[in-house]
């Protein structure tokens, strides 16, 4: 008999500092992109609706479920002319897919369907079922010509895996513009740590312990820095006492299992930072350490394993501080 789990949406823990001044800040909690998130600026109120609006102007148009959005009509349709916006995104996330090696795939989308992620009617397809869908999950198959995209029959794909990345990307250019210095963003696992605190300390974002989500495992300290998280705590089911998260791998249409529990990858910028995320994961620990070293040097990262290792980058490794003793930390 399957167990159906609770959804937890917070997997970063924002710890902000009680002696950080309070004047002028503003803050707003809103639902988007189906999880909470919350906005604190120290600045004037129009930034952050500002914020706000923007977020659900791109929930609206980049959702797979919304008849009235762009990526919805284009898979309803296999071929449209999107905007400008729009086109771009789907082309830098088809080189993101590129960049990954296909860890990350936006036309997995049918396979998630499949395991009930979506509908939250949760199930374990066959094989057959699975066999069946991969043979149209591929994203070099996905082509955009100016602004015109085309999706092939039997194929769907989704942005998901880079649209809170990209939505705080969009906000830290509303916050540019607005002279805004100061401001702290969660946007459901995304964190945009914009500039400093008003006091000039460094950000604190939580890190969340996979095993007691209501904690966190250790404290990032840092500023003008995007900190995205994908764990596997996020949004799973449990059937013969196993756990199925809501991450896939591409490659295989199932459940990433291979010992991660988290990854969180900084750097300033979001969307990329959003699709690595979920690309690593799916790699492991030990393909992912090497993917790092290869290829993204300009980039840090955290990753839990179940049997409580720590993997951090160096450029990290004096502004991270453990808080859960049971976790090894390991330098990559």
């Amino acid at each position: 008999m399957k167990k159906l789990t609770l959804i937890f949406t917070a997997i970063i823990i924002l710890i902000l500092s009680a002696c950080a001044p309070s004047q002028n800040k503003e803050g707003e909690s809103f639902f988007a992109m189906d999880t909470y998130m919350q906005a604190e600026v120290y600045g004037d109120r129009q930034t952050v609706n500002d914020i706000k609006a923007e977020i659900e102007r791109l929930d609206k148009k980049l959702s797979s479920v919304n008849p009235e959005s762009e990526i919805y009509k284009l898979n309803k349709s296999g071929s449209l002319e999107l905007d400008g916006e729009s086109a771009e995104l789907i082309k830098r996330s088809v080189e993101l897919c590129g960049f990954t090696d296909g860890n990350l795939d936006i036309t997995v989308y049918p396979v998630v369907e499949k395991w009930g992620f979506i509908d939250k009617n949760y199930k374990i397809p066959t094989q057959s079922e699975l066999d069946s869908l991969l043979k149209n999950v591929d994203y070099k198959k996905i082509t955009v010509n100016g602004d015109t995209a085309v999706v092939p029959n039997g194929m769907k794909l989704d942005l998901g895996a880079v649209a809170k990345g990209y939505a705080a990307d969009k906000s830290r250019g509303i916050l540019s513009k607005s002279g805004v210095k100061s401001a702290i963003l969660n946007l459901g696992g995304t964190v945009l740590a914009y500039g400093k605190k008003p006091n000039g300390e460094n950000w604190k974002v939580g890190i969340t312990d996979p095993e007691n989500n209501e904690n966190y495992m250790g404290v990032l300290e840092c500023a003008d820095k995007t900190v995205v998280t994908s764990g596997n705590y996020e949004r799973y089911f449990e059937s013969g006492g196993k756990r199925y998260c809501h991450i896939i791998n591409p490659k295989t249409g199932c459940p990433a299992d291979n010992g991660v529990t988290s990854v969180t990858v900084i750097s300033p910028d979001g969307t990329k930072n959003d699709a690595l995320s979920t690309a690593l994961f799916v790699m492991g620990a030990q393909n992912a350490s090497e993917f790092i070293k290869n290829k993204c040097g300009d980039m840090d990262f955290i990753i839990l394993t179940a049997d409580k290792k720590a993997y951090i980058t160096k450029g990290i490794e004096d502004s991270f501080s453990l808080k859960n003793s049971e976790y090894e930390i390991t330098v990559v």
